[in-house]
């Protein structure tokens, strides 16, 4: 291996993220839905480059709804998990799926980059219609704090 190589590889190994970079919410989700040792880095990766988006979409929501649960992170790591677990049952599907015939290898790879960012989007609005449904229902209430419990 050359010099480029080795500082390339180190560099990738020194960037590459834990769980442990994550806040302490993302983790006690982890514990709660004992999410498998496989899924870690996905989920990892997914909480790291979905903040902004978690950030807009909470600032939106109703203060009613932001009050069920603590804070943002908490919003943040609910919302990761799902996405993690959206985009890897929809990448599943595309596996199983073939390109069209009338698709270059580049459009179904346009198209399946689209469409998995429909899915992740969905994932953020659906979380947010859980929470609005969620202040108005005790029960459904108590399932989101019981995540959080410690």
């Amino acid at each position: 291996m050359s010099d480029i190589e080795n500082k390339e590889e180190q560099i990738i190994d020194e960037t590459k993220l834990t769980l442990d970079d994550c806040s302490p919410e993302l983790r006690q989700v982890v514990a709660f839905e004992k999410v498998p040792e496989e899924l870690l880095d996905m989920l990892v990766n997914v909480y790291k480059a979905s903040e902004s988006i978690s950030r807009e979409a909470w600032d939106q929501l109703p203060a009613s709804a932001q009050n069920v649960l603590d804070n943002f992170e908490q919003f943040h790591a609910l919302i990761a998990l799902s996405q993690s677990y959206s985009g890897i049952d929809f990448l599943g599907e595309m596996e199983e799926t073939g390109k069209p015939d009338d698709m270059s290898d580049e459009e179904f790879t346009d198209y399946k980059a689209v469409m998995l960012d429909k899915v992740l989007h969905n994932c953020v609005k659906d979380m947010c219609k859980q929470l609005k449904k969620a202040r108005r229902n005790p029960p459904m209430k108590r399932e989101f704090l019981a995540i959080f419990e410690k």
